[in-house]
């Protein structure tokens, strides 16, 4: 990550600058009042002595809307296209806020991804950061003008302008936070006050965590949880960014993203999670020997279809079922990519299956999680049909009819509402 150490001028309280990040979503920027509310929130950190460096999504449903545009047009319209698309949804935004916090008397210049030159590769609508110049925003920040940035989208070496995928917004302003100078802290405002510690939607004894380790949210995220998006957790943990998921609605504290610590591991599960968006594929009688499994998946990753789960079960006339889950958005990829490398086997699908899963730092050291999650989904009739383990996280697939049942179950199981 390319940073810059230009020094931006002391606060009264400290001869050390006090950087802070904040990034607003879709939601916190989604009318006119509320830009209007964010504003407030942006001078009220620069009255408590803060240099603020902004980020701001696209007002809630425009990069819906932008994409339905294109598609209207296409069945499948050219990506780099596509992101010049969304990505004026941002512009948008940024201007908005830049025009609101002007209003206030707060100087503001709004930036666009290729103006702070936020660089790219060239995956278009899932590209990844390769660095950031951030000499611009702190030359901005010493002239006392808050830096209203466009999350969400970069530049690549051909000038072309990209974006970063869904959520990108957040990794955009971990980004900055880590370019701008050793442990700067990036504050996430959404519109849910915190990390729970399930979805309090679906489990309504669900706890708000004051404190979680990068690596814990991390698996949250890839699991299933929408606070933060993968990626920002990633960067946020290579480069020792504090983060601070809150509500733009509320001044309450939220959930700091840290560092593990003692006090972390001591937490055997820290949250119970969910996703309903995996799909399983089923292909019968397979001929249990080498390389049957590798011409599959290998097929798979050339297509760059993720694979999650993967179960294979012997049997005594030397075939096998072989069973794997991917996205839902990915399944006909992998339909039709299985069916070609088995053609003559029977191929079942099934989307009626969710995956409910267990993370926590503590399971490191605790024996028997694992086998007290099987347990609890036990003696409530539900029924498993495939697991995955890590260090720190166990996944179990169920039939989605159990999704919300199995989520409190183990929630209540584990004690994690007390």
């Amino acid at each position: 990550m390319s940073t810059s150490t230009a020094p931006i001028a002391a606060s009264s309280e400290s001869k050390k600058p006090r950087l802070l990040v904040q990034k607003y979503g879709g939601t916190s920027v989604g009318t006119i009042e509320r830009i209007q509310a964010v504003a407030q929130r942006v001078a009220a950190a620069r009255q408590a002595g803060f240099h603020v460096v902004v980020v701001a999504s696209a007002m809630s449903g425009e990069t819906n809307r932008l994409l339905a545009l294109g598609q209207k047009l296409s069945a499948r319209p050219d990506p780099r296209e596509m992101d010049a698309l969304v990505a004026t949804g941002e512009q948008v935004s940024v201007a908005l806020l830049a025009i609101a916090l002007n209003e206030i008397g707060v100087p503001a210049r709004s930036f666009l991804g290729h103006q702070v030159r936020l660089r790219t590769d060239s995956s278009f609508m899932k590209a990844r950061i390769r660095g950031i110049d951030a000499e611009r925003l702190i030359e901005t920040a010493r002239e006392g003008i808050v830096p209203v940035v466009a999350g969400f989208q970069g530049i690549d070496d051909q000038g072309n302008t990209t974006t970063l995928g869904r959520g990108g917004s957040d990794t955009t302003a971990v980004a900055i936070a880590a370019a701008l100078g050793q442990a700067v802290p990036c504050e996430i405002y959404t519109d849910v006050d915190g990390v729970y510690t399930a979805d309090p939607n679906v489990c309504p004894t669900a706890r708000k965590v004051k404190r979680i380790s990068y690596e814990e949210m991390l698996e949250l995220a890839s699991l299933g949880a929408k606070v933060l998006q993968i990626r920002s957790v990633e960067l946020a943990m290579k480069y020792a960014v504090p983060v601070h998921v809150r509500s733009s609605f509320s001044d309450a504290e939220g959930t700091w993203v840290v560092n593990e610590d003692e006090s972390l591991e001591s937490v055997v599960v820290a949250g119970v999670t969910s996703d309903k968006n995996e799909a399983k594929v089923t292909i019968r009688r397979v001929e249990d020997k080498p390389g049957r499994a590798a011409g599959l998946f290998e097929a798979l990753a050339e297509a760059r279809i993720s694979v999650d789960m993967i179960i294979q079960n012997p049997s005594p006339d030397g075939s096998t079922d072989m069973t794997f889950t991917v996205s839902k958005g990915e399944l006909a990829g992998a339909r039709e990519i299985a069916g070609k490398v088995f053609q003559s086997h029977e191929l079942f699908v099934r989307e009626d299956v969710v995956k409910v899963s267990i993370v926590g730092l503590g399971m490191r050291s605790h024996a028997g999680v694992a086998a007290k999650m099987f347990r609890i989904l036990a003696d409530e009739g539900i029924n498993i049909e495939a697991i995955t383990t890590s260090e720190i996280k166990v996944s179990c697939l169920v039939a989605a009819k159990y999704h919300e049942l199995a989520v409190r179950a183990l929630h209540d199981g584990f004690g994690l509402g007390e």
